[in-house]
């Protein structure tokens, strides 16, 4: 959402049963009876993750929480969005350790139980909720047989504070549960009931059985089935949704009578809501995001709690030094090649002796950049928080296009209107096209194994990290054989790949290759001089070429940038030249007449495609190329 999104005041009137000036939230007891009213301050922050290992954000989100708490005028709750004990740079070591600590100085009156709640499996999930001082909420995800709270966690909590009973309540959906981990829930003995009835009716529940007078769900379901449940929620008990998940910057706003407010993620900002509280109901509200900043003073324990855990792991130290940016942002490692995922699978690859390394995006966090410049231990487990192990499969190539192609995110589809198309991996010692379109003949097309076209029935060794092994991420892995489990963690053995380089500069060689729309096929001949020209046929959809953009990619992944790029929109014509210097300089060491495959590649505006995340369309050619070293010196004919 918009940082800018507006948030005033919101006054309501009750009359009769009717809303005057705007939504009224719901109340059903005696809170503050009387003539006077009561305001209560809730504070809610969500997905603390990779800040929760940091000594920055978190410790200065434990005073700005005090801060608020002292200022508020009137009772205050302060409750949690879920996902705070995982993933980061602890994880591996001192699992959910450091986060509950440090919450336990925040004392929250409830947190709900996230996806990342069961890093460490279910069975420790009992573990995590005996060290919190503070309950963990799981309304909807219950004993199969009892339909009670499963085994440590609570499925409501009431609050009473300054005259005021707030009911508390925590819901997940099946993405952040059966979506989000390998557990499953039915074979364990535990429901998912459907949040947008268990909610609603949970809620009228403790307004009409227990007499509360605010009614707060905990819902980690991301802000759209937030706005689901407020739909759902048809006699408005819910009155305020704290939303944690996917990680938006959502300032407080009345969506069909709830309050949803969603405080973005790593402890950046906190919700502050202020609701007045009158004869057993809410009769107006003030909320708004405040932001953690760097002249908020940390709060000393939580500091000391962090420094101490990453004191015992040594993660201030440095590994390397990298000459290059790393990007370890999530809009990149989801969406495109980086050279931070290229580096992660170079050393999986490596270590495993492996044909083709892949990576989940999912697994690469932080959402930050680092370097260039020295880059500590603390850095790489930020990036690589989960405890994953290394695997190494054996695959056909029918079944590595098959994993490939289950990772891609289509642009017509849901999360492709919502987010843009997705490659949603990262890999090694494979090449390839991805085609994210529904009508698309193949999602994944033209692979090339260690710079040979891909055999479909040959077996190759591909080294992934064990939630993907095990069928995470929706990679069908799940009975393919194992060549070696290993005990070593994804981000020790990329650590140890550092530390052996006083050096790195990875960057992006064109591992994967987006591709919207086709050019007819072109052969050319490449002797070493003067220019290569290939004129094309344009899709109709094309209105104009950026011509920075067009480049011919052999299969290693070298390329030469077109010298001339000529468009004609009306003529629905595309020229390109290329130095036949250049070209013969890629090839390498290609013979007299060998053929060398190339791939053209250029960005276009669309006027059918309308992208969400890519700034233009992608436009491929196949290009063959016949190489001639000895014999009279040739220009290459333009292919048509």
């Amino acid at each position: 959402m918009s940082p800018d999104r507006d948030y005033g005041r919101r006054d309501v009137l009750r009359a009769g049963g009717i809303v005057l000036g705007g939504s009224l939230l719901s109340g059903s007891s005696t809170a503050a009876d009387g003539d006077e009213s009561t305001t209560l301050t809730l504070l809610s922050y969500n997905d603390i993750q990779t800040a929760a290992a940091e000594d920055k954000n978190f410790p200065r989100l434990v005073t700005l929480i005090e801060q608020r708490r002292a200022a508020a005028d009137g009772p205050v709750v302060v409750v949690g969005g879920g996902d705070e004990v995982g993933p980061h740079a602890l994880s591996p070591i001192s699992q959910w350790r450091a986060p509950v600590d440090v919450l336990n100085e925040v004392n929250p009156d409830a947190d709900v139980i996230g996806n990342h709640e069961f890093d460490y499996g279910l069975d420790p999930v009992s573990e995590v909720t005996s060290d919190s001082e503070f309950p963990w909420l799981a309304t909807n995800l219950v004993d199969s047989d009892t339909g009670e709270a499963f085994d440590g966690t609570e499925s409501v909590r009431i609050v009473e504070r300054g005259g005021v009973s707030v009911g508390i309540i925590g819901l997940v959906d099946e993405g952040a549960t059966s979506g989000k981990t390998n557990i499953d829930f039915g074979e364990e003995g535990l429901t998912v009931e459907d949040y947008t009835k268990t909610g609603p009716a949970e809620a009228k529940r403790l307004k009409e059985e227990e007499g509360v007078d605010v009614v707060v769900a905990l819902a980690h379901t991301g802000i759209d089935d937030a706005e689901d449940l407020a739909e759902a929620d048809a006699d408005d008990d819910i009155d305020i949704v704290v939303v944690g998940d996917d990680e938006q910057f959502y300032p407080p706003e009345e969506i069909d009578g709830s309050i949803v407010s969603e405080a973005q993620a790593r402890a950046a900002y906190l919700s502050e809501i202020e609701l007045t509280v009158e004869d057993g109901g809410v009769t107006s509200w003030d909320g708004e995001l405040i932001e953690v900043t760097d002249d908020i003073e940390k709060d000393s324990t939580a500091s000391d709690i962090i420094t101490d855990y990453r004191a015992e792991v040594s993660l201030d130290s440095p590994v390397v030094e990298s000459e290059t940016a790393l990007d370890a942002t999530f809009s990149s490692n989801y969406h495109r090649e980086t050279n931070y995922g290229n580096l992660i699978t170079d050393a999986m690859r490596e270590r495993a002796d492996a044909d083709v390394a892949i990576t989940n995006s999912g697994g690469i966090r932080s959402d930050s950049v680092y370097g260039p410049g020295e880059i500590t231990g603390g850095d790489i487990f930020n990036t690589l928080p989960f405890p994953n192990t290394l695997v190494t499969l054996e695959l056909t190539g029918e079944e590595l296009i098959e994993a490939l192609a289950s990772q891609i995110v289509t642009l017509e589809s849901d999360t492709g209107q919502n987010l843009g198309e997705e490659v949603s991996q990262q890999t090694s010692g494979v090449r390839f096209e991805w085609v994210p379109h529904d009508d698309a003949d193949e999602l994944v097309r033209d692979v090339y194994v260690g710079g040979e076209p891909l055999a479909p029935d040959d077996t190759y060794e591909v080294a992934v990290n064990s939630f993907m092994a095990n069928g995470g991420s929706g990679y069908p892995f799940e009975d393919k054989p194992v060549i070696e489990d290993t005990d070593e963690l994804l981000v020790t053995l990329v650590v140890d790949y550092l530390r052996e380089r006083e050096t790195v500069a990875p960057r992006v060689e064109g591992r994967m290759q987006r591709v919207d729309r086709d050019l007819p096929d072109a052969s050319v001949t490449i002797d070493g001089n003067g220019k290569v020209v290939t004129q094309y046929d344009a899709p109709a959809d094309v209105s104009s070429v950026a011509e920075d953009t067009v480049a011919v990619w052999t299969p290693d992944g070298e390329h030469s940038d077109a010298e001339k790029v000529v468009f004609d929109e009306d003529d629905e014509s595309l020229v390109v030249r290329v130095d036949d210097g250049d070209l013969a300089e890629i090839i390498g060491d290609a013979d007299d007449g060998d053929e060398v495959p190339l791939e053209l590649y250029a960005e276009y505006e669309s006027s059918e495609f309308d992208h969400v995340y890519f700034e233009r369309s992608r436009l491929n050619a196949d290009v063959e190329a016949v190489v001639r070293r000895r014999g009279r010196d040739r220009v290459a004919p333009a292919g048509r």
